[in-house]
Parts: C-alpha cells; structure tokens; sequence
C-alpha cells in the first residue's frame, strides 16, 4: 500500500503495514536454527540484526503456553517453536534461496546485515488505546560495523556531523550474567511504587491489593493478576454520579484524582467493557499511574456486570450519552485524556446502510471540536466512513490525504482508508477489522491466544507484556531503530517490537496536541521538525 506515494512516511508505513507473526520450530529454522542453546534474548537480537525478522515469543514443546520475551533465562532449543514478526515467513524468504545458492557455488555466506544491499529492519506498527509505562533504561555498540547506509533513523544527524563517535553499547550475551538476573516473582511489585513513594503519594496505592479478580462471569475470560480493592466497592459506591452514605462526591473534581481520567462510551455493559477494564488494573501497572476509568452507558447495567467490577480500584459507571453536554460534563470529559466511544448495536440497523455510524460520527466531530486536546479513540460500523472522522475543513494535507485515498481504492486495495491520519494515529478503527484475526486461525491456531496475551487478557507465567517507553531528547544519541534494540536487549532485555512517532510544534500545548501521527516515520509535509517516539516492547518475564 502506498508506494508510489511521493511521501517517505507513506510508503514506509504502508510497507511496515505488511508485518505479520508467523512460527516455526527452531530446528527447522534457517533465521533461528544456529541459536540453538542460546538465550531468547541473544536469538532475538541477532535474528533482527541479521535478517531485521522480530522473534517475539517461544512455545517449549512440553508446554501449551506461549511466552512471550521469557527473557534471558530462557534457553532456545530444537523442539522450541518460535513466534516471529516479520514481512512474510521464513519459508517465502528470499534470504533462505540466497544462502543455499551460495553454499552450493562453495561460496562463503556473509551476513545480511554487513552486506552492502541488505534489506531495511522492518517493525511492526500497532496503536495503544491507553497509556502505559515501562521501568527500564534506553543503552549500546553494535559489534560490526555499521553499513554505509543507515535506515529507520530516529533522528536528524547532530551538530557535531555523523562522523563523530558513537557512544558504545554493551554486546548482548550469549548466556544472561545470572548475577545480574532479579528472581522471577510474578507477585512482585515492580511499579517501584512502594519503595520511593512518600507517605502522601502512597495512601492510595497502599489501598490495593494483588490478585486475581474473584468474579470472570463471562465465557473466554480467564484469571489475569490486578489490581484490587481489598474488599469488594458496594454497589452503590460504583455510581459516579450519586453521593451515598460511603462517599459523598457527585462529580470528577469532587473525588479530586490526580491522574487523568478513561472515558468510556458504550450503550450497554458487557463483557467487552470487562476485557477493556482488565488490562488497565494489570499487576505490572505502577500503582500511583492507574487511571481512574468512568464508564458512561446508555442504559443500567446489571448486577452481574457490578459484580465483576467492583473488585477493581477506580472503575465507576454513569447512566448518559455523549449527545448530552451536561453528561459529559458531569462524567468529567474536561479531567479526561482518553475517551473510547463504543459503537452502538442499536444503530447497526439503520434503513440505510452506511448511515449506521451518522449520530456517532456527528458526536464525536463535535467534542474533536470542543475539546481539541482529548484523545479520542471511536469505533465504526464501516471502514469506509473514517473519512467523516476528526475532519478539519481547509486541511490541504488531508485534502491530498483523501485523493491519494480514491487512488490506491481504484487499485482495488481493502485498506484505502490507512492513510487518513485519525486511522494512521490510532484514533478510529473498525470491528470489522478483527476479522482477518479469525481468518488466519484456520492456519495458525495460535492468533487469537497471542493476541489475547498483547492485549494483556491473558497472563502466563514466566511470560513478558506489552508497554510503551517514551523517548526522550537525551536518549536521541541512539540514532537508529537497529542500535536501540542493541540497547533494549543488553540492558533489560526488552525486545522493541515498533515505534509510535508524533511531531514536534512550537505552537501552544492546546495546538501542539492536535497533531498524533502513527507511522514508522514522521507524518508530516515537512519532514524537518524534530519528533518524539514511543517505543513498543516487550518486557522480559524473567523481570516479572
């Protein structure tokens, strides 16, 4: 998608668009093959290095589970059936003929990565819904040298000129120092919470509890370590709106929190609201950074749903919609960062086809209007009608946007729509989409458990998540996207598995917090303005 775009961020999203995860067993491997006996973290490492393919997790053949990044500790062997990220699999690789066409000339085989033509590191693209945290620290020198040409910079050559000397990084090692390995706990704080917090900041994270939630009441849900109340919030504390007789506050500022809130739109409760709740009380979440998340729904919800939240810290519910101000007011959109709307069943059968998404479209265009720095992340019906979505009038670079649209759906492309920036930046997304996740189970009967644990449904011993580390302007000296995995994986054995890049504004934080682009290079028409990164990775479970 989009390669003849005149566009570098374009074409290098629409490529990294194509990623995929694909497995093999490690003995019949080729990228994987020669680190038999070698750690998870070195074999990632020097995989990516090597042919820029992502190894993400392993299945020992004695074991049902998927780990994802074990960490160091974790041995590779034959029988290992490895889950990698990658532009196609290993068996389509053209790698693979390349290699065997030189072994049968008795020529030598040298490394993709020190040839002069080798191919750019490839990353995969996703969105977060929510924010996240990591604890670790960015680090790094490559052991070869670098070739001529560098892709997927972070950034613009420094004052100094590029042919200053790098900072080094430290090798990633075969076997992890297990001197330098902390004992895997998964019931250990790592938030760092309650060892540096003062008294103040630590009266409400000393309130929780971890655990696994007492009530999973729906199908497809399974035990997940949280956060938890110590004892069950009674029905009548839930209600965000109302004061009773254990708390007295009926509105956002009266409860005083001092993070941000979650907002989010749904008509009715279910089990989708719980699978989003879970993943935002996860154990490894620091306690004092739990966002408090209101639920505004159309109608009551049981006393089912109340159940099985009122174990969690921080989770409330109103009756309201979004079409009404004063809802929206009262269930504090203006403490709010993110507000997820949750597509209505009862508008799926609307008369007339495409107008199914009109009244969400025209709600959610109005509050992008009236609150220009809420994260809006919306639901549609049809992919089609993103088009609609957080539209500026007299926006040239989305006019160009929308032609360059009608050109790739001409070519008969399903995912036409890619480059419209709500799409690209994570701000719009159907559930129809989904549907290629259930397709590809056919043939990989693992989609939907690994996609399950980068969600952070599921938990697994042993097993790292998904979290998101903000780059900063003293880590910029990293340069590349290749010498930050370096760094990652000999540091804290973290395995980056994607970037999430906004641009930088000297306007006004209102103005400068319009702008939210999701693509492996800078969204913008001018490709001079310094970025901020956001880096996916996979914390190592041998951390936990």
């Amino acid at each position: 998608e989009g390669q003849t775009s005149p566009e570098q961020w374009q074409r290098t999203y629409g490529r990294c668009s194509g990623n995929e995860v694909y497995h093999i067993h490690l003995g019949d491997s080729k990228f994987f093959g020669e680190y038999d006996g070698k750690s998870f973290t070195y074999a990632s490492f020097h995989a990516h290095k090597k042919y820029g393919v992502c190894l993400i997790g392993v299945k020992r053949e004695d074991n049902k589970s998927i780990l994802l990044n074990p960490g160091p500790r974790h041995i590779m062997a034959a029988t290992d059936t490895c889950y990698y990220i990658n532009i196609t699999k290993e068996e389509n690789s053209a790698f693979i003929f390349k290699q065997e066409e030189k072994h049968g000339k008795g020529l030598p085989v040298t490394s993709l990565y020190d040839a002069p033509s080798r191919l750019p590191v490839h990353s995969i693209i996703a969105s977060m819904v929510d924010q996240a945290t990591s604890y670790g620290t960015v680090a790094i020198d490559l052991q070869h040298p670098d070739p001529p040409e560098e892709s997927g910079k972070l950034t613009l050559p420094t004052e100094n000129g590029a042919g200053s000397r790098r900072p080094s990084i430290a090798p990633v090692l075969e076997i992890a120092d297990s001197s330098a390995i902390l004992p895997c706990d998964l019931l250990s704080d790592q938030s760092e919470d309650e060892t540096n917090q003062s008294d103040d900041e630590g009266s409400v994270g000393s309130e929780f509890v971890k655990g696994y939630p007492p009530n999973s009441p729906y199908i497809g849900s399974s035990p997940t370590l949280c956060h938890l109340l110590p004892q069950k919030a009674p029905f009548c504390c839930l209600r965000f709106d109302k004061a009773c007789t254990h708390n007295s506050s009926e509105d956002a500022k009266a409860y005083g929190f001092k993070n941000k809130l979650i907002i989010v739109s749904a008509e009715m409760a279910g089990n989708g609201l719980y699978n989003f709740i879970v993943p935002l009380r996860a154990y490894y979440r620091p306690r004092k950074e739990l966002n408090p998340i209101v639920l505004l729904l159309d109608n009551q919800p049981d006393n089912h749903f109340l159940e099985a939240i009122c174990c969690f810290p921080m989770v409330y519910f109103m009756t309201g919609t979004i079409d009404n101000l004063d809802n929206l007011l009262r269930c504090g959109i203006i403490y709010a960062d993110n507000l997820v709307v949750v597509d209505k069943e009862s508008t799926m059968s609307a008369k007339e086809d495409y107008m199914a998404d009109a009244k969400t479209i025209v709600n959610v265009q109005t509050m992008f209007r009236l609150f220009p720095s809420l994260s809006i992340i919306t639901e549609l019906t049809h992919p089609s009608n993103m088009r609609f979505m957080q539209f500026r009038a007299k926006d040239c670079y989305s006019l160009a946007l929308s032609k360059l649209e009608k050109i790739e759906r001409d070519k008969g492309s399903n995912l036409a729509f890619m480059f419209r920036l709500p799409f690209a930046a994570g701000r719009v997304f159907s559930i129809s989409m989904l549907d290629t996740l259930l397709y590809q189970s056919f043939v990989k009967d693992y989609m939907i458990g690994i996609t399950r644990l980068l969600l952070g449904l599921d938990t697994t011993p042993g097993s790292g998540y998904l979290c998101v580390m903000k780059i900063t302007e003293e880590d910029l000296w990293i340069r590349t996207y290749g010498r930050l995995f370096q760094k990652f994986c000999s540091s804290s054995a973290e395995i980056p598995i994607g970037i999430y890049r906004t641009e930088s504004h000297m306007f006004s934080t209102l103005e400068a917090s319009k702008v939210c682009y999701l693509a492996s290079y800078q969204v913008s028409a001018s490709a001079s303005n310094r970025a901020l990164i956001f880096h996916l990775i996979f914390k190592s479970g041998s951390f936990i």
